[in-house]
């Protein structure tokens, strides 16, 4: 007998109790239309014919704390354990464009990553560590994408490397910032504009390198749905991909390097299906919005990192099986890269043991689980195809309202992302208050003694070494030449130029990130918020 609840998923879609082939038919379903094989659109069931039978995923761990030379120890070892690629967590001070001996930066210098202030300190944040052998080095870099697409030219320069001999790859996000994250600095158009002097100049000069990864994560981390989390950050992508065709771009020359940066959660059928329903919409978008016809353009290559704030504090070794639940459904997604979250992360920065059983969870399901053996392997469930189709029914809802807005940068500073996402943040909030949704240890199944796990901390002398660090390089570089560097940097801004070339002098010459981000806030101001709740 029917208990009466009601069953949905995660993001408050509704789960029948048995699913058929009628679901199916009534939804119109199409092998041929909306399945299809591997490796050819719509690429529902993967980007490639084999997947992972031909080649795993990239195993990046997401990385970073105190001063460079701390984090070049945790990236050695696990580059050591068999990561692949690595990922550079940059502290707020960095992010924001502040340097370290910025009055905003006290108290928070290496804390959440690592504090870059200058060509100086990517030095010793790369020593001994060769690019090329690297699948990928990514970083979270948005409102300085550009410093540090100069910064890793400036040290393939010195690793005398060619750039091309690796691949570079950046976030350079920053409109999902104004909504999810804060780590804004720029007025939108302007942050649109610096976003695709980096697409421009990687296009033109550095083919290999992944000059954008859009991104749904942060919008789903502040709360927002896995419907939120699709629609919103392909609104940002067509803002990037119109920003690019205006500079006079070919689409097949720059979408293919685009990457898309996803979050696994822990609903495993609602994460699966929309992975599979991301590629669907995405090949959708393009043939009828851009006309495009080549199958690489088609492809849309996803970046997943498991989410972060499904991590509870207490009992936080029970986060290592939500870490597992979390990275299957995106390897059962098929995704191109993956990023594993410490069971710790819900306490601090990720230890070295921690970050350590999040690489070997990647490990142990691409090496014991035996998911990896045949290509989307719950292709055909009708559930999750019901599924898959709902989401993305879901997801061109909301595209074509915010087109009726006026597109993304309207959508933000009208406020209408901010408030979809909070009130799903509220939704989700009141229901494990309410216990109608059972977090294990938290609201339910608690511990009269919790296991302790000690929390990692950086060194508070980080900050005062970091400051000395900056001070001494500011002595002995030669600051004429610095500021002949900025002035250059300046006028090109005032131009309308791209800023990369002049902005890579700058780098070379030991300019800090403080002192181009403030040339750069002469030039374009700083983002106010304008809108407020209603």
């Amino acid at each position: 007998m029917d208990s009466g609840k009601e069953f949905k998923t995660s993001s408050s879609m509704p789960v029948k109790r048995i699913y058929a082939p009628s679901d199916l038919e009534e939804s119109g379903f199409c092998y041929d239309k909306h399945l299809g094989d591997a490796g050819a659109p719509p690429y529902v069931r993967g980007i490639s014919r084999d997947m992972y039978r031909s080649q795993l995923w990239v195993m990046g761990q997401y990385g970073g704390y105190g001063g460079a030379e701390e984090s070049n120890k945790r990236y050695k070892s696990l580059i050591a354990q068999g990561a692949t690629g690595i990922s550079l967590a940059l502290d707020l001070p960095t992010q924001i464009g502040y340097d370290s001996d910025h009055p905003m930066s006290h108290g928070e210098v290496g804390k959440v990553g690592v504090a870059i202030d200058s060509l100086k300190d990517a030095e010793t944040l790369f020593d001994g560590i060769p690019l090329e052998k690297l699948r990928q080095v990514r970083t979270t870099a948005n409102s300085v994408g550009p410093i540090f697409a100069a910064l890793f030219c400036a040290i393939a320069e010195q690793q005398q490397i060619p750039p091309n001999s690796f691949c570079g790859y950046f976030q350079n996000d920053v409109l999902k910032e104004y909504v999810a994250r804060g780590t804004q600095i720029f007025p939108p158009k302007a942050g649109v504009k610096l976003c695709t002097d980096v697409i421009e100049y990687c296009t033109k000069h550095l083919r290999n390198w992944i000059p954008l990864n859009f991104c749904g994560y942060h919008i789903r981390d502040a709360g927002g749905t896995a419907v939120h989390e699709v629609a919103f950050s392909f609104a940002n992508a067509i803002t990037y991909i119109e920003s690019s065709l205006e500079r006079g771009l070919e689409i097949n020359q720059f979408v293919p390097t685009m990457t898309c940066f996803l979050g696994a959660g822990l609903d495993l059928f609602e994460e699966v299906a929309k992975f599979r329903a991301a590629r669907r919409v995405w090949v959708r978008l393009l043939r009828e919005r851009y006309g495009v016809s080549d199958p690489g353009t088609l492809a849309l290559r996803i970046f997943s990192y498991t989410l972060g704030s499904n991590l509870v504090a207490q009992q936080p070794l029970n986060n290592i099986v939500r870490v597992t639940i979390e990275a299957l459904g995106a390897v059962l997604g098929g995704v191109q890269i993956l990023a594993t979250s410490s069971y710790d992360e819900a306490l601090s920065t990720p230890s070295a043991h921690a970050a350590t059983i999040a690489l070997r969870t990647q490990q142990v399901i691409a090496n014991e689980s035996g998911v990896i053996n045949t290509v989307d392997p719950l292709g055909g469930s009708y559930f999750l195809e019901k599924l898959t189709l709902e989401i993305e029914e879901e997801v061109w809802k909301y595209l074509k309202k915010i087109d009726e807005l006026g597109g993304s940068i309207s959508a933000i500073e009208s406020g209408f992302f901010a408030q979809e996402i909070e009130k799903a943040s509220f939704d989700s909030h009141m229901e494990i208050e309410a216990k109608d949704r059972i977090v294990v240890g938290l609201n339910e199944y608690r511990s009269q003694e919790d296991i302790e796990v000690e929390a990692f901390e950086v060194d508070p002398e980080v900050e005062r070494k970091q400051i000395e660090r900056l001070a001494s390089l500011k002595k002995i570089r030669d600051a004429t030449k610095v500021e002949k560097c900025l002035t250059s940097l300046r006028q090109v801004a005032i131009k309308n130029g791209n800023i990369i070339p002049p902005c890579l002098a700058a780098v070379k010459a030991y300019a800090t990130l403080g002192e181009i981000c403030d040339c750069l806030r002469d030039v374009y101001g700083e983002y106010c918020e304008q809108y407020a709740m209603r």
